[in-house]
């Protein structure tokens, strides 16, 4: 029985699969992990069951310097971000086998658009599974305070795009004041999922001094956006009671965390500029107000003016009118009173008899003797009773 040395045997390894395999292969997997180290990409390609996603295969890959300096930076520009892990790949591979360190497959392609479908359909499901669960149009249905004025800001504390965003916001022209409060957050990377619903949570123990949250990030160049397009996220955010608004600072296709949240801007500044324009148009709103309020007082003014003059005309023509009419009641009773003069009645032939200056009523109310007074018209005679005859 021949004997070989572990060598030996992997040189006609080698030689087996540099001869059978001796062409370039289109292979579909998973991106588990990646690292760049000397301008070479290591990658180890991974393919998971359909049913329990546990992995079925795994492989090591490089990418070598020559190659990834052109593969990685057209995958950047088509994509809108870098390669990185827990991405589906489309990448074209030789196998090289070496003596000492076995079996790798070596890039030499990959296909962004493969890479860019499959974000495109997990964003789909995501969206999905949140409108199945009922709350995909949660944030859209709350209402963005007038006066929204007191802003938690989800953000990294040294980002540009947070500099950006707090100079628009309180350098605004109209001289408004704002209230923020930072909420630090990783915006790039693996972590980014886990620590905005951390953010979150410390925001809502406190929601009652907020009007809403801002997520922003931004500056510099088109970094992971992988974070921002995750179920758990969009859940939360799509749950908050507060209206989210997002601003994180990127060109291609919007985000799950943009279309589930109450309002999406492109970058921090544009953020700004968006709850600045809402205070004015709330300003604007009252000015609109305050004016139309102030017509109507005055035209409710002059109405009641109008009134009270035609009271004043009713009332001064009534006046008058009862004035006449007891005028004419005066005279009335003036001439009644005249014919009721006992001159009168004297220029008339009648006579007055009195005594001691009152008039006799009955001839029982005098005596022999008495001393009694005949008025006429033109004189008085005075005389003396000396019988009384009944």
């Amino acid at each position: 029985m021949q004997h070989y040395s572990l060598y030996q045997l992997n040189t006609l390894l080698r030689e087996a699969v540099a001869t059978s395999m001796d062409e370039d292969y289109w292979v579909q997997a998973e991106l588990s992990e990646l690292r760049v180290v000397r301008g070479h990409c290591y990658m180890e390609l991974v393919e998971k069951d359909t049913a329990s996603h546990t992995p079925i295969a795994r492989a090591q890959a490089v990418c070598w310097m020559s190659t990834w300096q052109m593969v990685g930076q057209h995958f950047q520009q088509v994509a809108g971000q870098p390669l990185a892990a827990g991405m589906k790949v489309l990448v074209e591979v030789h196998p090289d086998f070496h003596q000492a360190y076995g079996l790798k497959w070596v890039v030499t392609d990959i296909d962004p658009t493969f890479t860019i479908g499959d974000m495109v359909r997990r964003r789909q499901e995501i969206i999905a599974q949140l409108k199945a669960e009922g709350v995909y149009d949660l944030q859209h249905a709350l209402s963005l305070p007038l006066f929204c004025q007191r802003i938690a800001v989800v953000s990294t504390a040294n980002a540009a795009g947070y500099g950006d965003f707090q100079n628009q916001l309180h350098q605004n022209a109209y001289g408004f004041a704002f209230h923020t409060e930072l909420f630090p957050a990783v915006m790039q990377g693996e972590q980014v999922e886990q620590s905005i619903i951390a953010a979150l949570n410390a925001i809502n123990e406190r929601q009652e001094e907020f009007d809403c949250v801002v997520i922003i990030r931004g500056g510099g160049a088109t970094a992971d956006m992988s974070g921002f397009d995750t179920l758990l996220l969009a859940e939360n955010v799509a749950n908050f009671p507060l209206p989210i608004l997002t601003g994180i600072g990127h060109d291609r296709d919007q985000t799950v965390l943009d279309l589930i949240s109450h309002q999406s801007v492109k970058t921090p500044t544009a953020a700004a500029a968006f709850l600045i324009e809402h205070l004015a148009q709330t300003a604007e709103r009252l000015a609109r107000i305050e004016q139309t309020l102030g017509y109507t007082v005055l035209q409710r003014m002059k109405t009641e003016q109008q009134r009270i003059q035609q009271y004043a005309s009713r009332l001064t023509a009534a006046v008058q009118i009862i004035f006449t009419r007891q005028t004419h009641r005066l005279e009335l009773l003036a001439m009644r009173l005249k014919n009721l003069d006992p001159k009168q009645l004297l220029s008339r032939g009648y006579s007055l008899t009195l005594v001691n200056g009152r008039p006799i009523g009955s001839v029982s109310s005098l005596k022999k003797g008495d001393q009694i007074e005949t008025l006429l018209a033109d004189g008085t005679i005075v005389s003396t009773v000396e019988e009384i005859k009944k």
